[in-house]
């Protein structure tokens, strides 16, 4: 698995690389800035990009703008993205155009190791990840308003949340210490009261997660 890294921050994208070359990764470019992940996005065509969202020149959304260019370009490629702080508009944006292959974490995540790598190997494998701290703050704003999410109980709202992590039953089942069977009935349950009609498995579940992350709207 080939991967570009992008921070301004010397030590973290240092970090970074160190985590993934440990755990098997080929990191083929570590870069400061958006206009440089760019150019090395296009021309070394790695599987993998890990990018923070503030980045020189402007430090306002440059990685986010990075990243939607690759993917124009490349869309097969998988996006890693950081934030220090919770910005939960940007990654909905951002997830709303594709989310296979996507991820959104805050970069404390990267100081929990093993958190860290199991989110991006959820997104190297064409599924997403979303930190839990962002989804927490989704819940509040989800729920403070009227929509399709709250006819959910607060056990299928729960399980919804972790999907919009990445988990599949097994691991949300393994979260929630239930069985897999149970986790399938809350899934089944979140489909039909979202409106969300039988098909690819794994097609569902990312209408579900969009309708959460878009306050109900699929």
């Amino acid at each position: 698995m080939r991967v570009v890294v992008a921070d301004d921050a010397v030590l973290l994208r240092e970090g970074i690389v160190r985590i993934l070359t440990d755990d098997g990764y080929q990191v083929v470019a570590a870069v400061g800035s958006a206009p440089d992940l760019v150019r090395a996005a296009h021309s070394l065509a790695p599987d993998l990009v890990i990018a923070d969202i503030r980045m020189p020149p402007e430090h306002t959304d440059d990685g986010i703008v990075a990243a939607r260019r690759i993917r124009t370009h490349r869309p097969e490629t998988a996006v890693v993205l950081l934030s220090q702080y919770v910005e939960a508009t940007a990654a909905v944006d951002l997830f709303r155009d594709n989310p296979a292959g996507m991820g959104y974490l805050l970069k404390d995540r990267v100081l929990q190791i093993d958190d860290f790598l199991d989110a991006v190997r959820r997104v190297a494998g064409g599924g997403s990840a979303i930190d839990p701290v962002v989804v927490a703050r989704l819940v509040g704003r989800s729920t403070a308003r009227t929509n399709p999410l709250a006819s959910l109980t607060e056990r299928e709202a729960e399980v919804l949340a972790l999907m919009a992590e990445g988990l599949s039953n097994g691991g949300i089942a393994a979260r929630l210490h239930v069985g897999v069977r149970t986790v399938e009935t809350y899934t089944g349950a979140v489909f039909a009261k979202l409106g969300i009609a039988s098909t690819a498995e794994e097609h569902r579940r990312v209408k579900a997660v969009l309708a959460y992350l878009g306050n109900g709207r699929p």
